[in-house]
């Protein structure tokens, strides 16, 4: 199935492989927005998208005053994350805990109705994730993982309990990509076997360990993120 790409997706995408390749270098400072937003051809507005994204991954810094930065270290080491967007809105401690309430029960009831094919996809979004952490592609390493989360919403029978999720995306979205920045290899090893543990449960249709290794895994990512629930 063709899935069409955001234009905020797209162009963070554009740019990190303008970071990837050499051609924004370590340390040095973007083009300026409008400059940038001409080289893309996209909107200011889906420009900003695009470097908050990258920011929350880590591989970009603001400098207030100053300009936004291509990070000088290895992301995945930098020991610092990008201040939390939805302050204003939300806590991310009360975010995370949404999560463990609402994702734990859709994995018990996804459990009991899951198919093969959206089996299959669990495990292709799992091995996409682990390649392309490998590779250093960071969107497609976080798209694959927001991948993974969505199959198994899509396969609970509760569609106000799924509906509830999708208006919770935005947020949920960002608590998957804020830890990126401090994740180190063995972390995301981990992450990826605590995947492989969900998906287990969900073939052996046992929803008590299905959503007991799903709220293990999301108290695992939030402990990374500094939340311990």
């Amino acid at each position: 199935m063709f899935v069409r790409m955001l234009v905020p997706q797209s162009a963070a995408r554009k740019i990190q492989e303008m970071i990837l390749e050499g051609d924004l270098k370590a340390g040095e400072k973007i083009p300026s927005q409008r400059e940038l937003s001409q080289t893309l051809n996209i909107s200011r507005a889906s420009l900003r998208e695009a470097l908050l994204t990258l920011e929350t991954l880590g591989l970009l810094r603001t400098e207030p005053g100053r300009g936004t930065f291509v990070s000088k270290r290895d992301p995945a080491s930098s020991g610092a994350m990008a201040r939390w967007r939805y302050a204003d809105s939300y806590e991310l401690p009360d975010v995370f805990d949404t999560r463990l309430l609402i994702e734990g029960r859709i994995a018990s009831l996804a459990a009991k109705a899951i198919s093969e094919e959206a089996l299959a996809r669990l495990v292709a979004a799992t091995d996409s994730m682990e390649k392309h952490w490998a590779a250093g592609d960071l969107l497609a390493n976080v798209e694959a993982d927001l991948e993974f989360h969505s199959v198994i919403a899509s396969a609970c029978p509760n569609r106000m309990l799924v509906d509830l999720y999708n208006s919770a995306r935005d947020l949920i979205t960002e608590t998957q990509r804020r830890p990126i920045p401090i994740t180190e290899p063995a972390r995301m090893n981990a992450s990826i076997s605590e995947h492989r543990r969900i998906i287990a449960a969900l073939r052996a249709h046992n929803a008590a360990e299905a959503k007991a290794q799903m709220e293990d895994h999301i108290r695992n990512t939030a402990r990374c993120a500094g939340v311990f629930l």
